[in-house]
């Protein structure tokens, strides 16, 4: 008799995500089972109106729906979500993981000269205030600047990729020239700076797909071992 495989749901508040995670979990964590869950709304709603309590208990929906279908653990693969992610821990006996958890924790290693950049205001501060804390946790000084790329939220929403690869682009090699480590914000991000030539940027960028995936690999069937 096989052993049966942990299950995790993948939530996600951009529709094209899915198909950026899908075969991330595939290639680094193999031995789960992913189903994914999308609401653009969670997202759309944190940027026009700010991080409201009825957001947060709409993810925190989610994440109890997702213990009680069966999930081992939950991935949040929006930054803008982060906090609402820690606040919907106490309420499951499952990991509830903050995607950019891990890139946190490796962009104070490379410290001490940390830029973070985000095509939205609403990631801005969820993940700056994560980056604090694990160099307060640390004992690292960081020097952190955050700042969003002017109209590349724009270009997305309007359809056009490649402008919106373009800007954030042309602004992480900017940023690249006064900092140690370049932190993107938005999973929706990294694939701009894939696109760029090798060497274009001279400190290492970190974003969150490949890290925040990799979590799941230590994923375990709720009660294995008990």
């Amino acid at each position: 008799m096989t052993s049966p495989r942990p299950r995790v749901c993948v939530v996600h508040t951009v529709a094209a995500l899915p198909a950026v995670f899908d075969p991330l979990v595939r290639e680094l964590a193999p031995g789960v089972d992913a189903y994914h869950v999308v609401d653009e709304s969670l997202l759309a709603d944190t940027v026009a109106l700010g991080p409201l309590p009825r957001t947060a208990a709409r993810l925190a929906a989610y994440v109890t729906q997702a213990r009680a279908a069966g999930a081992d653990a939950v991935l949040v693969t929006c930054s803008s979500m982060g906090t609402f992610a820690e606040a919907a821990r106490p309420l499951v006996d499952i990991p509830v993981l903050r995607v950019d958890e891990p890139m946190a924790a490796q962009a104070v290693a490379h410290g001490p000269r940390v830029a973070v950049l985000a095509t939205l205001d609403s990631t801005l501060e969820p993940t700056a205030g994560l980056v604090r804390r694990h160099a307060a946790r640390t004992g690292t000084d960081v020097v952190l600047t955050t700042t969003t790329c002017p109209g590349a939220h724009t270009a997305r929403a309007a359809g056009d990729r490649e402008r919106h690869d373009e800007l954030i682009a042309a602004e992480a090699r900017r940023l690249a020239a006064g900092h140690d480590v370049l932190v993107l914000a938005q999973a929706s991000m990294a694939s701009a700076i894939d696109r760029l030539p090798a060497g274009r940027i001279s400190v290492p960028v970190l974003s969150s797909p490949r890290t925040g995936t990799a979590q799941l690999a230590r994923v375990t069937v709720r009660g294995a071992g008990a």
